[in-house]
């Protein structure tokens, strides 16, 4: 999440698509940067965040400027029942963890040392991270480490776990960056914890089945020729980003050798990025967070 970033790609191509709208929900606030240049842009913003934290820090930044911010996570009901209510034409997710949730020690988001394994978004709610990485079987966290983390060691790894969890619990981020070197080896280094714990996070907080089933209901609650533009940080995210804006762009989605057409028979819109908008050198410098950022758009058909 780059809510806290002000270089020219990523924001000017917000600032672009908030140009001819009126309403824009904003899914993911952190800090309210994003929000923040939609209302000076003269929008009315509606904001979410699951966080508590990042929603009164957004609230005291967001509150000159009209905005509302609330808690709540865009994948609940109730929270897409008050967006489609909202008939937004802008829709922003910023996927991701913010810069002040890294920071904060207390979150467990870090492998900095001796950093308590929470991980949760919404710290109200779920399983901690040390809670999962004591509990979970080694099947599933293998699973965990493979798909989440690109980590073809994923099933030794969680072997390993498994195997240190019998004897001391895991509780801090030593215990899982030890870990990790056992199986990666003493070359292992930020890049690999990075990718584990990264992993870890998503499986925690559910990041990837909630986008899946809040996607589809978000592009519905877009006033015709409205856009939905996603900034993902993870590849299974920009997948699953990617793939449902391109089926949204198809005019037929029934199996190839179906003689027939029963399906819905025309597009739900147009993707607006052929490829994905990516970070410049000087946000990337600014930012070394924005180095895996990507921006995808659609927009919806003007039929609805």
């Amino acid at each position: 999440m780059l809510d806290q970033f002000h270089a020219p790609v990523l924001l000017g191509e917000i600032s672009r698509l908030a140009k001819p709208r009126r309403r824009a929900v904003d899914c993911t606030a952190g800090g309210g940067g994003h929000a923040a240049a939609l209302a000076e842009a003269g929008l009315q913003v509606l904001a979410f965040d699951r966080d508590l934290d990042a929603v009164e820090a957004a609230s005291r930044r967001l509150a000159p400027l009209g905005a509302t911010v609330t808690v709540g996570k865009f994948g609940d009901e109730q929270v897409q029942e008050r967006i489609s209510a909202f008939r937004p034409d802008l829709i922003l997710l910023d996927l991701g963890v913010s810069s002040h949730q890294l920071d904060d020690e207390g979150r467990g988001f870090s492998f900095r040392q001796a950093v308590p394994l929470d991980m949760r978004m919404d710290r109200s709610e779920g399983r901690t991270a040390a809670e999962l990485l004591n509990s979970v079987g080694e099947q599933e966290l293998a699973g965990i480490f493979t798909e989440y983390g690109d980590e073809r060691r994923g099933r030794r790894l969680a072997r390993e776990i498994v195997r240190r969890r019998k004897t001391v619990q895991f509780a801090t981020s030593d215990h899982l960056v030890g870990a990790v070197r056992a199986v990666l080896g003493p070359r292992s280094g930020p890049p690999d914890f990075a990718r584990i714990f990264q992993a870890v996070r998503i499986a925690v907080n559910e990041e990837l089945s909630q986008l899946n089933s809040a996607l589809p209901k978000l592009r519905d609650a877009l006033e015709p020729g409205g856009v939905i533009a996603v900034i993902s940080y993870h590849s299974g995210e920009d997948r699953l980003v990617k793939r449902a804006f391109a089926e949204w762009a198809r005019e037929c989605v029934c199996p190839p050798h179906q003689p027939l057409c029963t399906c819905r028979g025309e597009a739900l819109g147009s993707v607006e990025t052929r490829k994905p908008i990516v970070a410049g050198p000087d946000e990337v410098a600014a930012n070394v967070r924005a180095r895996s950022a990507k921006l995808r758009v659609f927009r919806r058909g003007n039929d609805g």
